[in-house]
């Protein structure tokens, strides 16, 4: 028994799936961006802004940064939402069973990732400014970052979540049953996972080389997941890596426009090859070692690279801890 199979007790004909994405599409991407929307409308007529001139990267600026960051994260409330429904109420499905092989959720996990990944991350920022303080101002405002740190603390983990649970989850283990492996899974869910990013900000300014960082990050997070049979490292990951990011440092060309702690005001570049391949290539692999080691982690081609059979009468559902 393995993470993947635990779909084959739920109802998981491509149909099902079909449907599924449909109703999680309409939560997230339609119902889930009417307040910004609204939001924009609202400013616009206000100030008698041109809405001719609206796209992507603009939209982000016309709004209060908290007020935006709020309501971008808005959406993938509606979203997980969406997604607990279509799971519990289309396939089925108890939802443990999207979220790990064992019993319950192991929130040891959870935060292990979370805090590790947070020191990793945190150190970097403040390495970059040592190394680089010209590239900073300093950028805390008291009351505008307690208000971010409020909005990030309760809406971040939610919108992570809902990434997880769409992409590691729900899609890692609906493509695998319908395609009867694990391979196929993990790559499609990192390639599809990158390219939801391709129009972000940063990708624009720092060039498409930067997609190998965000497909390479989606593989990292999916190999996790195989490995350990569950969401929790996955979960705790990309929690710290968003919220640890939305407090410490922004700039202007960035999807995530914060009231943080530091600003980086230097000119966006294309990205070098360290710059994407020092965390895919050397960080990732690291933490994949760390992690194995911690959880004893075996038979890496099979966990990756195996077949998906069918549930037996007599499957165990048991996973260590």
């Amino acid at each position: 028994m393995n993470y993947i199979q635990q779909a084959f007790k739920g109802k998981h004909e491509l149909s099902y799936y079909v449907l599924g994405l449909f109703i999680i599409l309409i939560g997230w991407q339609f119902i889930g961006s009417i307040p910004f929307i609204i939001a924009l409308i609202l400013k616009l007529a206000k100030t008698g802004g041109d809405f001719s001139q609206l796209n992507n990267t603009n939209m982000l600026t016309i709004l209060e940064p908290n007020f935006t960051l709020f309501l971008m994260l808005l959406a993938f409330v509606f979203g997980l939402l969406a997604l607990v429904i279509v799971i519990k109420y289309i396939h089925k499905l108890p939802f443990k069973h999207v979220t790990s092989l064992r019993n319950k959720t192991d929130w040891k996990r959870v935060f292990y990732a979370f805090f590790l990944w947070g020191a990793i991350s945190t150190s970097m920022v403040i390495m970059g400014y040592f190394l680089e303080p010209e590239s900073y101002v300093f950028n805390f405002e008291v009351k505008r970052f307690f208000i971010l740190l409020a909005i990030a603390i309760i809406l971040i983990p939610i919108q992570t979540s809902f990434e997880e649970y769409l992409f590691r989850g729900y899609l890692m283990q609906g493509i695998g049953i319908l395609t009867k492996s694990k391979l196929i899974p993990l790559i499609l869910t990192s390639v599809i996972f990158g390219l939801l990013h391709i129009f972000n900000p940063e990708v624009k300014q720092l060039g498409y080389f930067i997609m190998v960082y965000y497909i390479g990050t989606g593989l990292f997070l999916g190999i996790l997941t195989l490995m350990d049979d569950g969401l929790e490292l996955a979960l705790g990951f990309h929690a710290a890596n968003n919220l640890f990011t939305a407090l410490l440092v922004t700039a202007n060309w960035t999807a995530f426009q914060t009231h943080s702690i530091l600003k980086d005001i230097s000119a966006p570049e294309k990205a070098g090859i360290l710059e994407v391949a020092v965390p895919v290539f050397v960080i990732f692999p690291i933490l994949l070692f760390v992690f194995s080691k911690k959880y004893n982690w075996t038979n890496w081609k099979e966990k990756l690279t195996g077949k998906i059979e069918p549930l037996q009468s007599d499957d165990n559902y048991k996973v260590s801890d």
